[in-house]
């Protein structure tokens, strides 16, 4: 059986962590003059993947 290769994109998106596994935060690359500074600053927190997303997320990290 041939090994299971890892989706390039999503490795560069995604970061496993202990028990979750993380992602960054939408809206925050351009437009950013008309985003508050609260607004701003709170995309800055790690997010992370929903559980409804998990399994999908770790097939193509090779995790599964």
């Amino acid at each position: 059986m041939p090994k299971m290769k890892t989706v390039r994109g999503a490795a560069k998106r995604f970061k496993v962590g202990k028990n979750k596994i993380k992602r960054g935060s939408a809206f925050r690359s351009h437009i950013l003059t008309k985003k508050s500074q609260k607004r701003k600053r709170d995309l800055r927190q790690e997010q992370f993947v929903d559980s409804t997303n998990v399994k999908a997320v770790k097939k193509m990290l090779g995790k599964a």
